[in-house]
């Protein structure tokens, strides 16, 4: 930066140059995006850093401002980080709704409770939140293979009645006898759905890597497994972890298409005495086990590093495990297509009943487990407010399975009925049934569907009689915040609902409480009445009380619509979004709050943005105070504050000293803090308060997101949070506000004169540059 010239008698420039360093206010935007017109106020803006994903805007009237300190000695630089893209940029991003159970899981990661040491145990939680997410990864490739291989291959093209209905099909119908007849051809051809559909999601999920965690942080960063989690230098960079879990994920999706087609067709083998194909089988299913202990292996072996940067990547096992796996697919292939003439198509295909069943009693069981794990952790180190004492992981996991089965069976419930016509699944049997449908377990799962929405209807219905009551106690004391105003019974009414219903989101951890334990014991239903009856409800309550027949019938056809309503109503969603960038936008929303942690537990859910939000704000941080020897304030709104506090832990002390933090509709502790203790639990914030130079939060009653940070300071320092802001700003009809002052609740907070207040007392607060060492000439 050029030097300011020196008054006569005055200082050397290079002093004055610092004394009048300006001061920077960096703006971060939270969830739904912004533009940097609409965050700096100015339709001229100028991308000053940064590419078409995130940047770093000001206005073209401030490009120049560090040199011309003077301009700016009684206010800030604005500057806007805009970050929207990097959620909800290209409409490909609209396919991410299709890994909704992924990224749900890789939260269940981040849930863990606070705890002291217990390295063993936090490992060990770690380890079944990566199982949970691995037999989520089976649990759609096996959906695949019972859509291609079962419903398609196996089913309608081995019945004429079904493949005369699909033209497409008429090569591999037997009723053609060509060369792609035979069951076992088929199913191989077959296998090329659900194969592909594996190679995709290494695709998309190395892609993403590429972009996403392979950004490099602050460089000369010490080792450290002390302090915030969050300020550890490798915490922002899980490339290992992720390209280790991807070669698993992959691996475990191909040995699933190759299970499939091995065990169908061994299973033939056996039957029919073929000695040397029973042999190959044998040995062919002998690998795949071998394969499937390695999968295991690698994702229970490694969990992240956090303490230092960790640039190393396991290129041998990245690269064999997959290719490995993949050959294993191509001999299970050519086994499966070997000529067996006598070899008819019957029933469901072999192996699929037993594949789904296995899985869910695996879900249930880690689940349970990693509930045990959770309780044990929250028991050594408990910390108040936490979401659910500790339980928040498990009963997130536990979500995320439920989306699973219902993505999954409602897909195979659709192309059951695509295939064969609508109808109750399972109902109608015999030879002359064309289509038999997916296996009895998904149509228990879809059973159970409406009496867990009836359990959600009635929790829906019970908060919403306590948030009109809360309205009503509420009058009193909106009144009171406009003491001068006339009260209006509407207008109260209107700012008490507002009120009310933004106290919902503290209410968050009973019904997700409610909902994940009743999914547990429904699923536990659906599993032991598929194992006990091995027919589907309605056929299994034949005989019993006419009461509880209906019930079973009712349930059936109705979860069984529901199902694949949920599931097309998730494609529709999709392609609309990829269509319409506001409907993407809105998608976004979503992805923001859900993304934000990184992939520490499964490859394929869609990537962490504050991989490469975090070093961005970083950087720019670290570089502006070195280079100006500057002032500057950090300005989070919403998830813009959750982003804004990891960077400034990212950042060296001595810069972090330098450094004012202004949160505004902040889910800092709210929401991260309750649910995520162990990154954002009290010490931690705490923590932040005591290494930056000062912080203050805003917040609203209204604000269903945003509330106060609760960091107690010592004696002698402010209070991080201010009292509420009142909101709206004006109760009636005044000179100043002649039409009604709207409800902002989470938006707006700049609007609000005590925004421009509070940021310029925390840059009136940090210390001003120090004077540099003048030289002095040796004699």
């Amino acid at each position: 930066m050029p030097s300011v010239p020196a008054a006569p008698d005055g200082p050397p420039p290079g002093i004055v140059a610092y004394l009048t360093a300006p001061a920077l206010e960096l703006l971060v935007h939270g969830v739904g995006g912004a533009t940097p017109q609409d965050m700096l106020g100015d339709p001229r803006t100028t991308r000053v850093t940064g590419d078409n994903t995130a940047a770093v805007f000001r206005r073209t009237e401030d490009v120049d401002a560090e040199e011309r300190p003077g301009d700016y000695r009684d206010k800030p630089i604005p500057e806007a980080y805009v970050w929207s893209n990097l959620t909800s940029g290209n409409g490909i991003r609209a396919l991410w709704l299709l890994l909704l159970p992924f990224m749900v899981v890789n939260l269940a990661h981040w849930m863990r409770p606070t705890t002291e040491g217990n390295a063993r145990t936090v490992r060990l939680y770690g380890v079944l939140v990566r199982l949970v997410a691995l037999t989520l990864t089976l649990l759609l490739v096996a959906a695949a293979c019972e859509v291609a291989l079962d419903l398609t291959a196996w089913q309608c093209a081995g019945s004429a009645s079904c493949s005369d209905k699909k033209s497409w099909l008429g090569f591999l119908s037997t009723a053609h006898g060509g060369w792609w007849s035979q069951p076992g051809r088929r199913i191989a051809l077959a296998a090329l759905v659900p194969a592909a559909l594996t190679g995709l999601l290494w695709y998309l999920s190395h892609r993403t890597w590429s972009a996403y965690e392979s950004q490099q942080p602050l460089p000369n960063a010490e080792e450290s497994s002390a302090g915030p989690a969050l300020g550890r230098p490798g915490f922002w960079y899980g490339r290992r972890l992720v390209a280790r879990l991807r070669a698993a994920h992959t691996a475990a999706g191909f040995l699933t298409v190759a299970g499939a087609l091995t065990v169908a067709t061994a299973r033939h083998d056996r039957a029919a005495d073929h000695t040397v194909l029973n042999v190959c089988g044998w040995a062919l299913q002998g690998a795949l086990l071998l394969g499937a202990v390695v999968v295991v292996w690698v994702i229970c072996r490694r969990g992240r590093t956090e303490s230092r940067f960790d640039a190393a990547l396991d290129r041998a096992l990245v690269t064999l495990l997959p290719a490995a796996s993949l050959v294993a697919l191509a001999l299970a292939v050519l086994y499966a297509g070997w000529s067996r003439p006598a070899w008819s198509s019957v029933g469901r295909l072999d192996g699929g009943a037993r594949s789904f069943g296995l899985l869910t009693l695996a879900q249930l069981l880690l689940v349970l487990a990693l509930a045990v794990v959770a309780v044990i952790l929250n028991r050594r180190t408990p910390v108040a407010r936490t979401a659910m004492r500790g339980l928040g992981g498990p009963a997130v996991a536990m979500l995320a399975c439920a989306l699973g089965g219902v993505m999954s069976g409602g897909v195979a419930q659709r192309v059951a009925d695509w295939l064969d016509g609508p109808g109750t699944p399972g109902m109608a049997t015999g030879p002359d049934v064309p289509v038999s449908g997916p296996p009895v377990l998904l149509t228990w799962q879809a059973s159970v569907i409406p009496p867990l929405l009836l359990i959600l209807l009635l929790l829906a219905l019970h908060y919403g009689i306590r948030t009109w009551r809360t309205r009503s106690a509420l009058g009193p004391t909106v009144e009171g915040d406009y003491p001068t105003e006339r009260p209006d019974p509407v207008r109260t009414g209107r700012i008490a609902l507002a009120r009310a219903a933004a106290d919902l989101t503290d209410h968050a951890p009973r019904m997700i409480a409610a909902l994940s334990g009743a999914t547990l014991i429904l699923g536990g239903v659906a599993l032991l009445g598929a194992f006990l009856y091995d027919e589907v409800p309605g056929r299994a309550a034949k005989g019993t009380p006419s009461p509880v027949e209906a019930v079973a019938h009712t349930s059936q056809a109705l979860g069984s619509w529901l199902i694949g309503f949920g599931f097309l109503l998730l494609v529709t969603w999709g392609r609309r979004a990829y269509r319409d960038p506001k409907a993407r936008r809105t998608i976004g929303i979503l992805w923001d709050v859900g993304t934000f942690w990184p992939r520490a537990a499964h490859p394929f859910a869609p990537p962490c943005y504050a991989e490469r939000a975090v070093p961005d704000l970083t950087w720019r941080m670290a570089t502006w105070t070195e280079r100006t020897q500057g002032r500057l304030v950090i300005s989070g709104h919403s998830q813009g504050s959750v982003l804004s506090a990891a960077a400034v832990w990212q950042l060296p002390l001595r810069t972090r000293r330098r450094v004012a933090l202004l949160t505004y509709g902040a889910p800092l502790e709210r929401l991260y803090g309750r649910w995520f203790p162990a990154y954002f639990g009290p010490s931690c914030l705490r923590g932040l308060h005591d290494e930056v130079d000062c912080w203050r939060n805003l917040w609203r009653h209204t604000d269903p997101i945003g509330g106060p940070v609760r960091v107690v300071p010592d004696e002698d320092c402010e209070p991080v949070d201010r009292d509420a802001l009142l909101d709206p700003l004006a109760y009636g009809r005044t000179r100043d506000t002649p039409l009604p002052a709207p409800i902002l609740g989470h938006s707006d907070y700049q609007a609000d004169p005590a925004f421009a207040a509070e940021r310029d007392k925390l840059l009136a607060r940090l210390p001003e540059p120090a004077l540099p060492r003048q030289n002095t000439p040796r004699t």
